[in-house]
């Protein structure tokens, strides 16, 4: 009887904090409450596309040539923000959009957080900002992202860069992302995993090679947690998850024709280094570079180097990027 009163405890319990948890939940998170927080917030603008208003944030000179970055799952344009400058510093007009559900852009419960969708936003926010073609450079993701847009709007991609990329459902099949899937399971654990410090620390652990580990701060940890920690933030994630269809870019990888710039961390333990192998196989005008001493954000592990990478190969018009040899990197053959 003890044990049947202290289960009913611990369950009642649980169950309070379960409520508790799901209705002190803000709705949404305030842009003009947490800007000044906001690296770069000085270069932030909004457009409304398809009833949803899209932030990003725009670097360099409109007349240069465009490149247009596309964070990962999860992630907002925070993780552009050592690069995204640089990049602009070496002659282009640098775009980091935060996709649909993700960092200061709109929430709404009625988007279908796919891969597709999220490509025909890009699209059509280049249309918003007047722009034909762009360089587009997709991370983890985002990878995903910009090869469905290379894919379904050819004409609106003059080069490809892509960093640890999404190619598959793969990365779907990760134990947490399949708890989530489950009806009921995933609405009661999504709020306690995003806004949990402790498990966003771990998950960095997993993401950054060892060797930047020092990159692990309380203001990249509460830069990542702060745009989603709301209602509309839980359930984007969860429905992008639920949502995650990318078999289609790996089928259909040989029909991409525009030069590729493929860049992996070499310590990358989320996406699998075979599948840049995959990409650099089925990609015919594609170049591979491997940096050593870094894991699935090169972006934010080497910054340095990944700027001159990206900028050498988008300022040549073929696409090479002999010249950037170093000894932090490799390429392959």
């Amino acid at each position: 009887m003890k044990t049947k009163h202290l289960a009913l405890g611990i369950g009642g319990a649980v169950g309070a904090l379960v409520a508790w948890k799901l209705l002190s939940r803000a709705d949404t998170v305030n842009w003009h409450e947490v800007s000044d927080k906001v690296i770069h917030s000085e270069h932030s603008h909004f457009v409304e596309i398809d009833g949803a208003t899209v932030h990003f944030q725009e670097f360099g000179d409109h007349h240069d040539p465009v490149m247009i970055l596309v964070h990962g799952f999860t992630a907002s344009c925070y993780v552009w923000k050592s690069v995204a400058p640089q990049i602009a510093a070496e002659g282009f007009r640098v775009i980091a959009v935060d996709l649909i559900g993700f960092g200061y852009s709109d929430k709404p419960a009625w988007f279908d957080y796919t891969i597709a969708s999220q490509a025909r936003m890009i699209a059509r926010l280049m249309d918003r900002l007047g722009i034909g073609r762009a360089t587009l450079v997709g991370s983890s993701y985002g990878g995903a992202i910009s090869l469905t847009l290379a894919l379904d709007y050819a004409e609106r991609v003059d080069k490809l860069v892509l960093v640890d990329s999404v190619i598959n459902d793969e990365p779907a099949e990760h134990p947490v992302l399949k708890l989530a899937r489950i009806p009921g399971v995933g609405e009661v654990m999504t709020p306690f995993l995003i806004d949990s410090r402790t498990f966003l620390k771990f998950r960095m652990q997993g993401t950054l090679a060892a060797a930047n580990h020092h990159l692990i701060t309380k203001d990249r940890i509460e830069s990542i947690i702060r745009p989603l920690n709301a209602k509309d933030g839980h359930n984007a994630v969860l429905q992008s998850g639920r949502n995650w269809d990318a078999d289609r870019i790996e089928e259909d990888l040989h029909l991409v024709m525009q030069p590729t710039l493929i860049i992996w961390g070499e310590e990358d333990s989320v996406i699998p280094i075979r599948h840049g192998e995959t990409l650099y196989r089925s990609i015919l005008n594609s170049r591979f570079v491997v940096l050593k001493n870094c894991g699935h954000v090169p972006q934010e592990e080497k910054p340095d180097l990944f700027t001159a990478l990206v900028s050498g190969f988008a300022h040549d018009r073929k696409g090479r990027i002999e010249g950037a040899e170093s000894e932090e990197m490799r390429f392959e053959n």
